[in-house]
Formats: C-alpha cells, sequence, structure tokens
C-alpha cells in the first residue's frame, strides 16, 4: 500500500516527514519537482511531478492519495481513488460535491476522509471528546441548555501593528472576510454579512488568560448534527469562529470599509493587489515563530446556574520543529492516513472520527505537539 502525497507547500511538511521517517512506502507528487526536493529530498526517494493522469496510472487498491492541493483538486483526486478503490484523506472541508460522492464511496469501500487538519480537524475532535464527557457527567441532562464555542487562529507569537501576519498569499484571508457567517446567538440564528460585524471579545482560558477578539466563521450550524448534539436540547449559542489578536479590527478597519466596496472583476483586481501590498508588508520574516490558539468549550445550565462546563485550550507557537501551523495542519493529516491503512476508519465520506477509542489516540498524540495543552474544567 502506497501513499501518494500529493503537495508540498509550507503545510505540508512536518506530517510528510513524519510518515517518511516511519519507512512508510511514500510517492510525493508535486507540481515543482524541486521545491519537493528542498522539503524532503533528504527522506523521499520517490518525488514525481504532479498530473492527476501519472497518478492514475500507478494508483492501486488500497493506496492512500493524500491532497495538500488547492480545493478544486479534491474532488477529482476522490473520484479516481473510488474508481481505483483507493482511500482519499485532505484537511479541507466537505464540500457539496465531496458529500455526494459517499454513496459510491461505500460501495467501493473506499474511505475520504476530510476535515482533518487543525481547524477543521483537531477543533473537530475536542467537540466530540466534549460531548462524549458530557454525557457521560451527571450534569447530563436533556433539559439542560447549552452554549458551544469554538474558536481558532494563527496569529504573530510577537504581535505586530497589523496585529497578523501571512505564511502564503493573504489573497484567501481577504476574500474570507467577504463571506458571509451563521450561528447561534442567544437561542437564535445569527447571520452576518462580513466578519466584523459580529466580532465580540473572548478570554481564553491559557496558562495566562488573554482575551482576543473573535468572530463567527461560514455556517456553524450544521455542526450541532455533526456533533450529535440532540435535536430537543435547548442550545443558547453555538459558534465555530476566528480567532484575532486584540486590536486587529482597529487595524484592520480601513481594510473592512474598502472591502465592502469592492464589487465585480475591478473588486477582484483590488483585492488582488491588497494581497500583494499586505504580502510584502505583513509576511513572517525567515524564522519568525508563529503562533495557533485553539479554544473549544461546552457549558450546560439548569435554571440558569451552570452545571458542566469544561474548554480545551491549546497554545502553540513555532520552533525547532517548524512553524506551529505546518504541525498543527499536517500530522493530523498523517494520524487519518495511519488510521485509514489500518481499517479503522469505514467506507464512506467522513470529516475526523467522532470514535471515542479514535479521537482520544489522536488528541494524546496532538497534545505533543503543542507547548500547552489541557482540558479546563471552570466548575472545578
Amino acid at each position: 500500500m502506497t501513499i501518494h502525497w500529493c503537495g508540498t507547500g509550507l503545510s505540508a511538511i512536518p506530517g510528510l516527514r513524519r510518515l517518511l521517517e516511519q519507512g512508510r512506502s511514500v510517492t510525493v507528487w508535486n507540481r515543482t519537482i524541486e521545491k519537493a526536493q528542498e522539503a524532503v529530498g533528504d527522506l523521499a526517494s520517490d518525488i514525481r511531478a504532479f498530473d492527476i493522469d501519472a497518478l492514475g496510472a500507478v494508483l492501486e487498491a488500497d493506496d492512500v492519495v493524500v491532497s495538500m492541493l488547492p480545493g478544486d483538486w479534491h474532488v477529482p483526486l476522490a473520484e479516481l481513488c473510488i474508481t481505483k478503490g483507493a482511500n482519499f484523506v485532505s484537511s479541507s472541508y466537505i464540500a457539496p460535491e465531496m458529500k455526494a460522492l459517499d454513496a459510491k464511496a461505500k460501495v467501493a469501500g473506499v474511505a475520504c476522509v476530510n476535515e482533518v487538519g487543525l481547524d477543521p480537524g483537531i477543533d473537530h475532535l475536542m467537540a466530540h471528546a466534549l460531548i462524549a464527557d458530557y454525557r457521560a457527567s451527571d450534569a447530563y441532562a436533556g433539559d439542560n441548555t447549552l452554549s458551544f464555542k469554538s474558536y481558532c487562529g494563527g496569529v504573530p507569537k510577537v504581535a505586530n501593528p497589523f496585529r497578523y501576519k501571512f505564511s502564503w498569499s493573504p489573497l484567501g484571508v481577504l476574500k474570507a472576510l467577504r463571506s458571509p457567517s451563521r450561528s447561534i446567538r442567544d437561542g437564535k440564528p445569527l447571520d452576518v454579512n462580513r466578519p466584523w460585524g459580529a466580532i465580540s471579545s473572548y478570554q481564553a482560558p491559557l496558562d495566562t488568560p488573554e482575551t482576543f477578539e473573535v468572530y463567527p466563521n461560514r455556517d456553524s450550524i450544521p455542526f450541532m448534527e455533526d456533533y450529535k448534539f440532540d435535536p430537543d436540547w435547548t442550545v443558547k449559542e453555538f459558534v465555530r469562529g476566528t480567532l484575532r489578536l486584540n486590536g486587529w479590527t482597529e487595524a484592520w478597519g480601513d481594510v473592512f470599509r474598502e472591502i465592502e466596496t469592492l464589487t465585480g472583476p475591478e473588486g477582484d483586481a483590488r483585492l488582488k493587489e491588497m494581497s500583494d501590498q499586505f504580502w510584502t508588508e505583513n509576511s513572517y520574516d525567515e524564522g519568525e515563530p508563529d503562533r495557533v490558539i485553539l479554544c473549544v468549550g461546552l457549558k450546560a445550565e439548569k435554571d440558569g446556574t451552570e452545571v458542566y462546563h469544561k474548554t480545551y485550550a491549546m497554545d502553540a507557537w513555532g520552533d525547532e520543529r517548524g512553524t506551529a501551523m505546518a504541525r498543527l495542519v499536517s500530522i493530523p493529516v498523517s494520524l487519518a492516513i495511519e488510521s485509514v491503512l489500518d481499517g479503522k476508519i469505514a467506507p464512506g465520506v467522513h470529516a475526523a472520527p467522532s470514535e471515542p477509542a479514535l479521537f482520544n489516540d489522536w488528541l494524546d498524540h496532538i497534545a505533543t505537539l503543542a507547548q500547552h495543552m489541557q482540558i479546563v474544567d471552570h466548575t472545578a
């Protein structure tokens, strides 16, 4: 069984190197062979120029294809895997086109595993662990009122005036600022057209508690079903969101105002200009440490009194192992690959595992990747 790892961008390397160091059979595919050789040439003996037809020609049943490529490639590669009886893994969100492959994947006996990076990925594992812990607790009752918050962000370890730095093209971040979000606040759906319309303050329960700015991201509501919330539970708050350093809103005020005015092809062109400017002014310096904060919390109240409240709190930063972002995106991907090869993930299209045996094992390993990770019991 061969692992076909496609893409050797900045967030891919630690997980890929981990598999190579284990002596796994890995073929590395990248659009530029030279860049792949720079990243893993000391370990990888089989590096090829990425071409989906060339990959299809050598892909065999029970192999695993890993897509660390741009999102447009995920579905074509998953379809190729289903045709060949191979498995598929990516760190990206499950697109509707990917979800539509579920029945075909099951018939083919193929696992298509997605959302196994940092966010989405580690956040899902923490959510599943908290829900399982809550259900098993003495505090559990069907008539409790629940609040769920999940916030993740990659920020500079040392704050800069812009309150943010870029590891790769800023265009993706800028485009995300034009996206609407949906969450639950005060028991009702909260629809927001732009992130800056719902920015709030959040105190992260780290070793030294720290306050950040947060805002909802994408549509949070479908994840209530993914996390196995009972349909009859009363939910006061449910949000999956993005975390930024304090002062970010003020530092980006002019950016928000300009983005609000951009429309059509001219707007897209201006967004690209802004991206190039921000890359020049606010990209990470060589060797500069990044930082990742992830906090996932679940609170249950009975008659207005907290009866359960726990938060997974993770704080990681770049060190001699490389950037925190790369570790926390790609090493969970490698854990997913191992689980697929070991037959621990059933055929079909899946996100990060919800089975306790798997999410506990993964979380134990992930704890070694962060400088700080703990479960905070706020009621203790």
